[in-house]
């Protein structure tokens, strides 16, 4: 299950609408081995596509070596889907890489919020996906 409090929930969100009609994309971390995502990272669409998104790659070795620093370690790593569902495209499961990360989904394809909203969480391990509960909490224990 993730566990994740409001104001990170509202912010991946956020972020999530405001890059519609392209995908939004980034990361959450925390403390290495904690569970705990705690440090919202935004990052660009490198790919600018309504279909498709790309961390670019010199943003992405910035973020690893920040995280590194700080003993840290990508804790959700998120992106949008802007006609489709939250469910993992067979590109976005050949791309997973980060077996210990819960990888989170939000819909946009509903833009007048008028219509049911999906966040999904899902964890991505050779290929196999398997979809997780979201519990959100004001703060953590």
């Amino acid at each position: 299950m993730l566990t994740i409090t409001r104001d990170l929930y509202d912010r991946i969100v956020e972020h999530a609408r405001a890059d519609h009609p392209d995908e939004a994309c980034g990361v959450v971390a925390g403390p290495v081995g904690s569970g705990r995502p705690e440090r919202f990272v935004p990052m660009l669409n490198a790919a600018r596509s309504p279909t498709f998104y790309e961390f670019d790659s010199a943003d992405l070795l910035k973020l690893y070596r920040e995280m590194d620093d700080r003993d840290e370690e990508p804790v959700i790593i998120y992106h949008s889907h802007t006609a489709t569902e939250a469910y993992p495209s067979r590109t976005d499961i050949t791309y997973a890489n980060e077996p210990g990360a819960h990888y989170v989904l939000v819909s946009t394809a509903d833009t007048d919020a008028a219509g049911p909203f999906q966040f999904r969480s899902y964890t991505i391990v050779e290929g196999v996906v398997t979809e997780e509960d979201v519990k959100v909490v004001e703060a953590y224990a």
